[in-house]
């Protein structure tokens, strides 16, 4: 399951999630994890757009998080996959940066009495079209393998 911020624009518009450029390359990602988009949930920490698509407010976070919960105590994923520092703050309810908190699974509690689940926060889609280096493609490459590590599933090669 992999969960971003909150809907842009074309997502808006669709009603689905990562339809627009972030959206390609998330589409990419998952491609080069051997998988397809059919094969994963993806959602969102809002369920609709902030105004200006400025971050998302605590009382609209607060708001739509049992929504979420709730498509994760029904999905019950796996592994989740937190995109962007406003979906693992959120999710792992601290303040830490995105660059402390990539890089290691940690345990997500959903509170409505599930085991915990194994969450890994990497860097955004959109974060990566405004930033595209060879050192942020890796590491968001180096968190998908673990990922794929995690579900016992095989690493392709050439995802760098």
């Amino acid at each position: 399951m992999f969960i971003g911020e909150a809907p842009g624009a074309d997502e808006d518009a669709q009603g689905r999630p990562f339809v627009g450029r972030a959206g390609q390359l998330l589409d990419k990602i998952i491609g080069a994890c051997g998988l397809e988009r059919s094969d994963v949930f993806i959602a969102n920490i809002l369920k609709c757009r902030p105004p200006e698509n400025r971050d998302p407010r605590p009382e609209e976070i607060v708001s739509c998080l049992p929504l979420l919960q709730r498509q994760i105590e029904v999905i019950r994923p796996e592994v989740i996959v937190a995109l962007g520092a406003h979906a693992a703050r959120t999710l792992l309810n601290t303040n830490q940066a995105i660059g402390r908190l990539r890089g290691r699974f940690h345990d997500y509690v959903n509170g409505l009495g599930q085991p915990p689940i194994k969450l890994i926060a990497t860097y955004h889609p959109a974060y990566l079209l405004r930033n595209y280096t060879h050192e942020t493609r890796a590491q968001v490459w180096d968190d998908m393998k673990k990922v794929l590590a995690e579900l016992g599933l095989p690493v392709p090669d050439g995802g760098r």
